[in-house]
């Protein structure tokens, strides 16, 4: 198994030796897994191409890491356990040996439906432990999974499949998320009579027992896994061979489709689950993501597998049937380490202190934050009123990209300071720089994040694109990796990230490419055209506010409505504006580009100092927007 850090001094010591030998370093966490074929070379990297090659002619299949050769040691343990959206309904849990079987099953049954290495199967499925055994299944053998939430619309889910010219899709007839009953299946059908021309099946789960509608490249799971064996032979693959395809939002508006690979993920996933949440036998972890993001592929499904741990997967929502419900769970299951987003705390702190002394949180550990920096009043929170000040919080940051965990606290071994994310991991070289791309080596500093030093979860390329994942990630600061994020160092080194220093907002965690909601809010008739930003939002984090331009005179309510159900039908509920204001222009240069600083301090109500308007094209409009803000 991978190493565990136990103290401050063994910290500092792998994290120096990390930097003066990385290769070394992770030469000797990776020896502890299983290879058919052992590595020859440890890493090649080239930031100007990018080309990074981790592991080097290493063959393995990372199932065989998270389920085979845990059989003897603890096949009869935990290895997921599921709690219903309902908490009349039951639990289900699956050991190692049944998670196993499980997953042979379905990797027999989808080749029984024509899937092989290098497919690409699409996912469009709740909570449920089909998801999670369904991705094992393609890992198993060597198809690509590319997981889509479903919360996304039709047309978001039919513009991920085209991109990866799916093979498949794999969803549920409903998605049971709170008091909804959401109709999964029916949003694939739409999808389809979209686009999906390359999807040869859709595998339908079914989740309740209502009706949908029926075609002929559908298929019921339990059709598909009914007297498939529960054995099947892992595909062997080659180390820097495609695992996953997650498509995140960009500052453009098309969603790109990052690629992670087979060996480097799996060993930095465990490495990073195994010391962040300094996981022992028997815990119980539960992180409350979804799988649909990155955070679900990392630390629900196969940071904790690979790590040997029990993890939780939770089908519902924090509030449902009342704002008790986490609180609930982990009494019920006497949960270890607790993981969740700032977006959850604050909206379970504003229902009141109340809900949480319900129960008896005793068993927790560690508590965790993940998906955007945790503001310090809902941290105080957090200590208080979940952790009884005696929980150690991690406030981690990390991208889809990064693939694991990067800046965080270790808890209990170094220490941990309300909004800041704290020290880089072994492994993970930092820099501050600033917009000249001068290296700011000094503390108490402030500049853009950036890492000068490949790891081995990072993003390989964009599917289909390696030009975008060049433009994206490497051009900025040639030789650097750039985050996109602004952070400060404090007096003592940890590692404060500001937000982001492009066109992306964080809204409750899931970064929205302010083109991609743009282009959505276009597609109005009446619309002729929008600029969008972040502003400062209580729940969320950040909110989103438009501004539109529009050739309708009834700029009211229902226009409003129009312009929600639009963007809701192109990309999703979670992209909806929280504010639109109807403008007769917007700030531009005089190359025509948006001022988005103007409308996001406009938005923000931070009007003070606007800089200098005089050089805009439309100088005039600005005083116009920010008397009609909201």
């Amino acid at each position: 198994m991978t190493t565990q850090i136990k103290s401050l001094e063994e910290y500092k010591e792998a994290y120096q030796r990390s930097v003066s030998d990385p290769e070394g370093f992770w030469k000797e966490q990776a020896e502890t897994f299983t290879w058919r074929q052992p590595f020859d070379k440890v890493l090649e990297w080239d930031f100007d191409g990018p080309d990074v090659k981790w592991f080097l002619n290493g063959k393995l299949n990372i199932t065989e890491n998270c389920l085979d050769r845990h059989i003897e040691e603890r096949g009869d343990q935990i290895a997921i356990l599921w709690e219903p959206n309902d908490p009349t309904h039951a639990v289900q849990q699956y050991t190692y040996k049944e998670l196993l079987a499980a997953v042979c099953r379905c990797a027999n049954g989808l080749k029984s439906k024509g899937i092989t290495k290098g497919d690409r199967v699409v996912f469009y499925m709740p909570m449920v432990p089909e998801l999670a055994i369904a991705v094992l299944a393609c890992a198993r053998i060597g198809a690509v999974h590319s997981v889509v939430f479903a919360g996304f619309s039709a047309q978001a889910l039919a513009d991920r499949v085209d991109d990866a010219q799916a093979k498949m899709i794999i969803c549920s007839d409903y998605n049971n998320r709170g008091s909804k009953l959401i109709p999964v299946k029916k949003i694939v059908d739409d999808a389809r009579a979209i686009g999906c021309d390359s999807v040869a099946s859709v595998i339908v789960h079914q989740n309740t027992s209502d009706e949908i509608a029926w075609t002929d490249k559908d298929t019921w799971w339990h059709d598909l896994i009914d007297g498939q064996a529960d054995s099947c032979e892992p595909e062997m693959m080659d180390s820097e061979d495609m695992l996953f395809i997650l498509y995140t939002s960009g500052s453009t508006g098309k969603p790109k489709g990052v690629v992670h690979t087979c060996g480097g993920y799996m060993v930095y996933t465990c490495y990073t689950f195994r010391n962040v949440f300094q996981y022992q036998d028997g815990d119980i972890y539960w992180c409350t993501a979804d799988i649909g993001w990155i955070t679900g592929h990392s630390y629900i499904v196969y940071g904790p597998l690979l790590a040997g741990a029990t993890s939780m997967m939770f089908e519902g929502v924090p509030t449902y049937p009342d704002a008790g419900r986490f609180w609930e769970i982990c009494e019920k299951h006497k949960v270890n380490q607790f993981y969740t987003a700032p977006t959850a705390i604050r909206a379970l702190m504003a229902r009141g202190d109340e809900w949480p002394a319900k129960y008896d949180l005793t068993s927790l550990k560690l508590l965790g934050s993940v998906g955007e920096p945790i503001n310090e009043e809902a941290w105080h929170w957090y200590n208080i009123h979940i952790g009884k000040e005696k929980s150690p919080i991690i406030d981690t940051w990390w991208q889809t990209e990064t693939g694991g965990i990067m800046i965080t606290p270790l808890p209990g071994i170094t220490d941990a300071k309300p909004t800041y994310a704290s020290y880089p991991m072994p492994g993970i070289q930092t820099c501050l720089l600033d917009s000249d791309g001068n290296e700011l080596p000094e503390k108490d500093v402030e500049g853009l994040l950036c890492i000068k030093f490949p790891w081995p979860s990072m993003v390989r390329t964009t599917y289909g694109d390696h030009e975008r994942c060049k433009l994206t990630y490497f051009s900025t600061f040639p030789g650097m990796y750039f985050t996109g994020d602004g952070a400060r160092r404090d007096a003592e080194g940890r590692i404060r990230v500001i937000g982001r220093v492009d066109d992306v907002i964080n809204v409750s965690g899931h970064r929205m490419g302010t083109a991609e909601v743009e282009n959505a809010i276009n597609e109005h008739p009446n619309v002729v055209e929008s600029a969008v930003v972040g502003y400062p939002h209580d729940i969320k984090g950040q909110g989103i506010y438009a501004y539109v331009i529009t050739q309708d005179l009834e700029t009211d309510d229902a226009f409003r409505k129009g312009i929600t159900d639009v963007v809701v039908k192109e990309i999703g509920p979670i992209a909806k504006p929280d504010k639109i204001q109807f403008v007769s222009g917007l700030p531009k240069t005089r190359s025509g580009k948006i001022m988005r600083r103007i409308l996001r301090k406009i938005a923000s109500k931070d009007t003070d100092n606007l800089g200098d308007t005089s050089t805009l094209l439309n100088p005039e409009v600005v005083e116009s927007v920010k008397s009609g803000a909201l």
